[in-house]
């Protein structure tokens, strides 16, 4: 392992922080970015930003799901975290991946068995805010200044307030260093880990703009206090003005909407590659679009429904969740039973979501089948062998289903709103479209899609064939969104 503790000169410095991130650890949409972002970046050439090369540092919790063995990893510091009773010894541990430095931070508040995130607000609050101070004593413990922090969501919002209060305090190993705050999702602000906060030395934000409940909670926090504010799409930094997703921060966010972007989350291509991908009973190409059919057989055959490729398989991979709209997707699909389909439906969450789903299936048993768990292996099938993929978000700061449907020759129809609206293409010209968008989050306004795109696949094959096409032939590779950031990165530097 080559030794990253001290940058060439010349490099721009990036601590980039994150509760999660792939293939360490995984949870959500979260480890997808920690894990391919920064790999894109310390790729990015300086022809293609105009400035530096970047020296991207990843700096997450060592979970104890996180299974590493002894000579992967070293020990890189032992170091003291701040705390008004006492301060807390924290160790970090080095480990590289993909050429990636990635920093394990451990300590007393993540000793014992607990999942990345839980509903224990009181642990969460106290392992994360930890986490968040350990990062910037990390970076003193190595002697490694960093240009930029870059946190994402409300785990790791706390280094940006407290980078901002050593800002106050005039640390000279500060003094150059500038945040921004990575939103994924606005509603998770942290709220209730106030008293981890306060046990750690940080005081309520005194931002008179912020409403005076959001003074207590991490993002709101990091949102009054960061250089820059990222959302994971551009139509999703514009929704977070707005009443409808604000959260009751769009007042405070309108006055900073100067500070605040949007930039579209990327999708890693070599790992959703239907012309490599494992987990298909037949790989193939937009050039070999006829052997698709194939994953489509034998994910009808797997699911016990009649082995017959003419109805269209309608697919449903998601979170049960009310943001997700899946209580949605269940009302249209029984608004539109007079029409020939089938559908598989994916997932895990919501007890009553779940139920609603088994109830549909039971209901159709000829064409619905519900599959109640987490399987990745599954949606990888599911994305090669569906027709659509039904996506009626009721928000979405990005998504990635979406793109990856598109990569593998699924066509999505989904609800316009967030990464949705600036990834889906539906024009009245199909050879320009690579999808179908509506705008009610209504099972009706779902329905009459469902039947627009319904009667495009039996009734005009072409169409829905150039549909599908041009959605495999889409580039979401996180080489742009890596760019976007890297000039977001520079920017600072030619401000007065």
């Amino acid at each position: 392992m080559n030794n990253p503790q001290n940058t060439p000169k010349g490099m721009l410095q990036v601590l980039f922080v994150a509760a999660e991130a792939d293939p360490l650890i995984k949870v959500g949409g979260l480890g997808d970015v920690a894990g391919s972002l920064p790999l894109a970046l310390r790729a990015l050439d300086p022809e293609q930003t105009g400035g530096p090369l970047l020296d991207v540092r990843v700096v997450i919790p060592y979970h104890s799901s996180i299974s590493i063995a002894p000579d992967e990893c070293k020990l890189a510091a032992t170091f003291l975290v701040p705390k008004p009773g006492g301060p807390v010894e924290a160790r970090a541990f080095l480990i590289e991946r993909n050429g990636v430095p990635i920093y394990l931070i451990a300590g007393e508040p993540f000793e014992g068995e607990m999942p990345v995130y839980s509903m224990n607000t009181p642990a969460d609050g106290e392992k994360f805010t930890f986490f968040s101070l350990a990062v910037l004593e990390l970076a003193r413990a190595l002697n490694w200044q960093p240009d930029v922090l870059h946190a994402n969501d409300w785990h790791t919002a706390p280094s940006v307030y407290a980078l901002h209060l050593l800002h106050q305090q005039d640390d000279p190993f500060f003094a150059n260093t500038h945040s921004i705050i990575s939103v994924h999702n606005l509603p998770f602000m942290g709220g209730g880990i106030d008293p981890a906060l306060r046990d750690y030395g940080l005081p309520p934000s005194e931002d008179p703009d912020l409403p005076g409940w959001a003074r207590y909670f991490p993002l709101p926090m990091a949102l009054a206090t960061a250089d820059y504010i990222v959302t994971v799409s551009p139509t999703y930094a514009k929704e977070i003005l707005t009443p409808a997703f604000g959260c009751g921060l769009e007042h405070f966010l309108q006055q900073r909407a100067d500070k605040v972007f949007g930039i579209l989350n990327g999708l890693d291509h070599d790992h959703w590659n239907p012309q490599t991908d494992p987990a298909l009973v037949q790989q193939y190409s937009v050039e070999t679009l006829e052997k698709r059919e194939a994953n489509k057989l034998a994910l009808l055959k797997e699911f016990d429904l009649e082995p017959d490729p003419e109805p269209p398989l309608l697919i449903l991979i998601s979170r049960m969740d009310q943001q997700k709209g899946v209580d949605i997707a269940v009302d249209a699909l029984r608004q539109i039973t007079d029409l020939p389909w089938k559908a598989i439906l994916l997932g895990t969450g919501d007890p009553y979501l779940e139920d609603e789903i088994r109830r549909l299936e039971a209901d159709f048993p000829g064409r619905v089948r519900a599959a109640i768990r987490f399987d990745t292996r599954l949606s990888q099938r599911m994305y090669a062998g569906g027709d659509a993929l039904i996506m009626p978000s009721r928000y979405e700061p990005c998504g990635l289903a979406q793109m990856i449907a598109m990569r593998y020759g699924c066509v999505p129809i989904a609800r316009s709103v967030g990464g949705l609206t600036d990834t889906i293409l539906d024009d009245p010209d199909a050879s320009q479209s690579t999808g179908f968008l509506f705008s009610e989050a209504a099972p009706a306004a779902l329905a009459q899609t469902l039947r627009r795109a319904l009667d495009e696949y039996q009734h005009h094959p072409a169409n829905w064939q150039a549909r599908k096409s041009q959605g495999m032939r889409q580039n979401f590779s996180w080489e742009k969104s890596a760019i976007e950031y890297a000039k977001l990165y520079q920017s600072w530097k030619n401000e007065p």
